[in-house]
């Protein structure tokens, strides 16, 4: 099952690493799902407040 989503590789200091699973784990949510999750809030707050974060196109 083809995804768009691209693959990266992050690198954490092991007690963040696994509080961050602890969380993802009280909120029924893999890892990676909890990771997404935080990241497009941390987006969203942004764009609240300094306006939309308009992206060049790559041809």
């Amino acid at each position: 099952m083809p995804t768009e989503k691209i693959q990266t590789g992050i690198r954490f200091k092991e007690e963040m690493l696994k509080k961050i699973t602890y969380i993802a784990k009280k909120n029924r949510r893999s890892l990676n799902a909890q990771l997404e999750f935080i990241t497009q809030n941390c987006i969203e707050e942004y764009e609240a407040e300094k306006g939309e974060i308009i992206l060049e196109r790559e041809d």
